[in-house]
Parts: C-alpha cells; sequence; structure tokens
C-alpha cells in the first residue's frame, strides 16, 4: 500500500480521553475512532491487525481440530431464560423488543444457543466429540467503559464450545483448549500464564485465566519464575494423545491474581516469586451439565441411556489483543509490532519524493517486496523526512528500509529494526536478498 492512497488519520497529540498507552497510540496512529463510550470504529491500519490475530486464532482453532460455524449477534431472550441465565445476567445484558414484541438480547456470550443447536442435532453418543467455535462481535453494557478496546462495550470475540458424553472427554476438551491458547498467544509474541479463575456468571467448577504480564495490567499477578522459563508444546504434539501430563507441568507452579493471592500462604519463596501486572487475554471454562440439562441436550449413550452432554467453552478477546499487545511492546515513540501480527511487515521510506533516482529505486524495491509476498507500506508522500519517520515509528511496523539521495549515490539504503532501532547500511543487492530470505523463497 502507498501511504498517499492509505487512510491513516494520524494524531499529533495525545486526545484527552485516552488514559493508558494501549489507548492513546490506538487513537494517535490512526487505528481506531470512538464512535460512543465503549464503542469504536476500526480504520485500514486496525483492521488488518485485527484480521492477523483472527487468522492465528483460526489456525490454531482449526489444529485442535475444533470446527468454524457463525452464530448472530442477537439471540432469543427465552433461550437465555430456559437456561436460568436471562435475570441472573445483570444490567450487562443489553435487552430488546422487536416490533412484534419479541424479547431478544445482544449476545454477550452465547452457551445457550449453542446448546439449542446441538440439542436439536445432536442425537447419539456417534457424534461426539464436537467443539465448535466462532469469532463474532459481542456487547456488555459495561458500567464504565474505558482503556479504550480494553474494556468496552462492543468487543470481537472468538468463542467456542465443546460437547462430550463423559467427564474424561470433556476433561481432554479443555486440555486442548489449553494447550492451543498457550500456542496461540505464543504465536502473537506475548507469554500468557495460565492461572486458576473464578468461573463467574459462566458456572462450573474448573477455569482458567491465560494473563499476560505488562506495567498496565489491571490486577497484580504473583507466579512462580518456572512459569516464565517453561517451553511452549511442541507443534508436533498430538492432539488426540494424553494431554494431562502436559497441562499438569504447567498447572503445577504457583500463580495468582491478587483476589486469591495469601502473601502469607504463598507457597514460593522470595527469590522465585514474580509480581507484577496483568492483563486476561482469555479464559477457559469446564461446567459440565449446566446448560445441557435445562436445555435438553442430551443423546443416547452405548448402553442406550439417555445422557445429558458434558460441555465446556472458551474465550478470547480478540479486539482486547490489539490492546493488550501494544501495553506489551511499545516506547516513547509508538507501537512496536511483532511481527506475526503487524498491519505491514515492512516500511519503506522515501527520503525524497519527486527526486527520480529515489522515486525509481522506492518503486523497484516496493514492487520487488510486493512480489515476494510481503505486507509493505510505501510512504511516498512529498513530506518532511522527520515526518514521515514519526509516522513509521507510531505505527510501529517491524523493519523499515530508508531510501535517499546520498545513500543512493554509493548504491546504500538503510534497514533498521523497530525493536531496538538497530540500522545498517546494505546494498540494493543485499536489501533484496534480505527480503527474499525474509520471504522464504
Amino acid at each position: 500500500m502507498r501511504r498517499s492512497e492509505l487512510f491513516l488519520p494520524t494524531l499529533r497529540e495525545t486526545p484527552a480521553e485516552a488514559q493508558i498507552v494501549s489507548h492513546r497510540l490506538m487513537l494517535r496512529a490512526g487505528m481506531v475512532r470512538q464512535a460512543s463510550a465503549g464503542i469504536y470504529s476500526w480504520l485500514p491500519l486496525g483492521m488488518r491487525v485485527l484480521r492477523r490475530l483472527e487468522q492465528i486464532v483460526r489456525e490454531e482453532q482449526d489444529a485442535s481440530g475444533a470446527q468454524e460455524i457463525l452464530m448472530p449477534t442477537i439471540q432469543p431472550a427465552d433461550l437465555w431464560r430456559k437456561s436460568g441465565r436471562y435475570d441472573d445476567y445483570g444490567k450487562e445484558m443489553l435487552r430488546i423488543t422487536d416490533r412484534h414484541d419479541r424479547e431478544l438480547l445482544y449476545g454477550p456470550t452465547n452457551e445457550e444457543l449453542i446448546t439449542d443447536i446441538l440439542a436439536a442435532d445432536v442425537s447419539s453418543y456417534r457424534d461426539l466429540p464436537l467443539n465448535l467455535y466462532h469469532i463474532q462481535w459481542k456487547f456488555r453494557d459495561e458500567v464504565r467503559p474505558r482503556f479504550g478496546v480494553m474494556r468496552g462495550r462492543e468487543f470481537l470475540m472468538k468463542d467456542n464450545y465443546s460437547f462430550d458424553l463423559d467427564f474424561a472427554g470433556a476433561r481432554h476438551s479443555y486440555n486442548k483448549m489449553f494447550i492451543a491458547y498457550l500456542r496461540t498467544f505464543k504465536r502473537m509474541g506475548l507469554q500468557a500464564i495460565p492461572m486458576r479463575a473464578d468461573t463467574g456468571p459462566i458456572g462450573g467448577d474448573l477455569s482458567h485465566e491465560f494473563v499476560v504480564l505488562a506495567d498496565t495490567g489491571e490486577s497484580a499477578v504473583f507466579c512462580d519464575k518456572a512459569l516464565l522459563e517453561m517451553k511452549m508444546p511442541s507443534a508436533e504434539l498430538d492432539y488426540d494423545s494424553d494431554l494431562q501430563p502436559v497441562v499438569d507441568q504447567w498447572t503445577s507452579h504457583y500463580a495468582a491474581t491478587d483476589e486469591l493471592h495469601v502473601p502469607e500462604k504463598c507457597p514460593v519463596d522470595e527469590g522465585r516469586l514474580v509480581q507484577g501486572r496483568g492483563i486476561e487475554v482469555g479464559q477457559i471454562f469446564y461446567f459440565g451439565t449446566k446448560y445441557s440439562e435445562p436445555m435438553g441436550a442430551v443423546v443416547q449413550g452405548p448402553d442406550g441411556n439417555r445422557v445429558a452432554l458434558e460441555m465446556g467453552s472458551y474465550g478470547i478477546g480478540v479486539s482486547r489483543l490489539v490492546g493488550t499487545i501494544i501495553e506489551a511492546s511499545h516506547d516513547d515513540k509508538g507501537i512496536i509490532w511483532p511481527e506475526a501480527v503487524a498491519p505491514y511487515l515492512i516500511g519503506v521510506v522515501n527520503l525524497k519524493s519527486g527526486d527520480g533516482d529515489c522515486d525509481r529505486a522506492c518503486n523497484d524495491l516496493y514492487g520487488f517486496i510486493q512480489r515476494a509476498g510481503l505486507s509493505v507500506l510505501y510512504d511516498d508522500r512529498d513530506e518532511r523526512a522527520g515526518a514521515k519517520f514519526a509516522d513509521m515509528e507510531l505505527i510501529g511496523l517491524p523493519w523499515r528500509i530508508t531510501v535517499g539521495p546520498r545513500g543512493l549515490k554509493n548504491g546504500k539504503v538503510e534497514l533498521q529494526a523497530r525493536a531496538g532501532g538497530e540500522a545498517q547500511e546494505m546494498s540494493l543487492d543485499e536489501i533484496r536478498n534480505w527480503v527474499t530470505a525474509k520471504a522464504g523463497v
């Protein structure tokens, strides 16, 4: 994409309403604009990051055996009455009445709707296990929406639901998601720590939150240093094998938020106890037959008896992840995107647009990068060099190639990494070789 054609309304000044780093930088970098309290429009740069995150989530869900569907944002209130949650959920639920006086709601989650689907279409144990997911917008009417996309009212979420015949199968499905989540966040450049969690309004008696350490996190976090040294499960790990030993390796180490941490009872000595702030990016739940029994999601078991399905649910806040990554990866100049989620991998800066040699070199390089299959943003504007550099640092692309008349006289351009800021001069042939290697072609 050429910068002159990209809708990227960056801001020089920080908006007064932005209280945390991610909110400030997302507004300044032209990623989002507020429509109303806690509700945002996603602009092109923000959408590219959102889609990159979605794709990583989708690939890891598919690898675990989950199947993608799409459920609506609006749900019938009667389904929630059937489960007993309609009145219990509270004012966070946005309740709606249509022109026929039917009561509806803007879904904050989908346990009821997915259970209703399974109750109608699955009748035998031979159809199990099943794990269905979707990536869909949700709405929770927060009393005090704040911190930009970190605590908004409308948000993009991946939620999925597992269905099994018995507890052993349900626990295996839970373990699959536990490992899939570790892999998902690692691919995004995040170190997510699994912590035993309260189940809240979802229900059940087994749950883990995945928490990313960040100075501006919403909760105080305490964990054994060993968790920060753990290796990710191998990509070759067979999801059909016994996963409990792998999960046990992670859950055997102490990890707690401030609500559950009792200093005098902490089993970790001060030398190994890590203290910091954390942001929740995902949570997984096992809740057995909490929804399947009242909603009639039963199957015929191998012995001919009717059995209520054992269920779990699993959520990742996709739009919240954008803010989380920025909170965990930025400096005083702007965002520092990990390569896997960056809106563009490479930025090309023309220091003297209108100069024949610079224009030709930049156009050739821009085309070469595109043909190699890498994403690139070419700043071809007739702007001051300082303004171009400031924009590139603000939006945080992992790599910047700078082309100027002085360097070109010696056949050189500059390659700089956003993380760390290391810069090196390269010949045009060397930069093409670097691009080719980066593309893996």
